[in-house]
């Protein structure tokens, strides 16, 4: 896909609006390589803009690889738009398919640096304001399709223990495991960010591009946290997935997630 990391959303909120709708009927399967889009007025006409409007996203779509736009043949999805299917992550298993994820998906280290905690990590961690902690930012790529930035704090302490070679060409949950720590639970959230320049350079697309983000903190069997990390994730290559089952009696019956059930990854 030519994607350019560099490329802005369109100018104005309208065209915004009309670019994020198209893209994401494109990068869902909604309009497959080769569909045709409608023409300018009737896009015009659905999203109750103006041509200029609707003219402005197609740019924007054109200039980041997902159409072809001709003159006298119309505007069509360009093959190979998007980059096969996403990775897909079961909600209720997240903590061993990441792992997995490290053995089967290739990382590429950005930058590895010491210095003193943030104040959000040091909390979340537990250290002082004057513990050092290992900062990493790699990019996870999936058949050489980026899909997530990963910004991951290390204890200096626990750091030390491996290498920068080693975290560009091992997973970080073996290296802590081989420095000894015993993990023992994690804490994590899932929201929604928008990618800004640096990021969207990384994960090859529009600076504004809605992304999913992930934090996690992870605790040792002493209580102590042992890593931060910080994950954005490309939503047209990544998604969470969570099965459900009804439980209960009468008006208590409600959803459940369906830990354990058919349907998990295997750990």
């Amino acid at each position: 896909m030519d994607n350019t990391g560099a490329a802005l959303l369109p100018e104005g909120a309208k065209a915004r609006r009309v670019y994020l709708s198209l893209r994401d009927q494109i990068t869902g399967g909604a309009l497959p390589a080769g569909a045709s889009l409608p023409g300018e007025q009737k896009l015009a006409e659905s999203f109750s803009v103006s041509r200029v409007t609707v003219r402005r996203a197609l740019d924007a779509l054109a200039s980041t690889g997902l159409i072809d736009r001709k003159a006298g043949s119309g505007t069509t999805v360009r093959e190979g738009a998007v980059s096969g299917a996403p990775v897909a992550m079961n909600f209720t298993t997240l903590m061993p398919q990441l792992v997995e994820m490290g053995h089967t998906t290739q990382a590429r280290l950005l930058s590895f640096t010491y210095e003193h905690a943030p104040s959000f990590v040091g909390n979340a961690l537990g250290l002082s304001r004057d513990d050092t902690v290992q900062t990493a930012i790699r990019v996870r790529s999936a058949d050489d399709t980026p899909f997530s930035y990963l910004t991951t704090y290390v204890p200096e302490r626990i750091a030390r223990n491996y290498s920068e070679d080693d975290l560009a060409n091992h997973p970080l949950f073996s290296l802590l495991e081989r420095s000894g720590v015993a993990i023992d639970q994690a804490h994590q959230s899932v929201s929604a960010s928008l990618a800004g320049p640096e990021v969207a350079q990384a994960l090859e697309v529009a600076v504004g591009t809605a992304l999913l983000s992930l934090k996690r903190v992870v605790l040792d069997v002493d209580g102590n946290g042992v890593e931060y990390l910080s994950g954005l994730y490309r939503p047209d290559m990544f998604r969470l997935e969570m099965p459900l089952t009804r439980v209960g009696q009468g008006a208590a019956r409600h959803w459940e997630p369906a830990i354990g059930k058919d349907g998990d990854s295997p750990t």
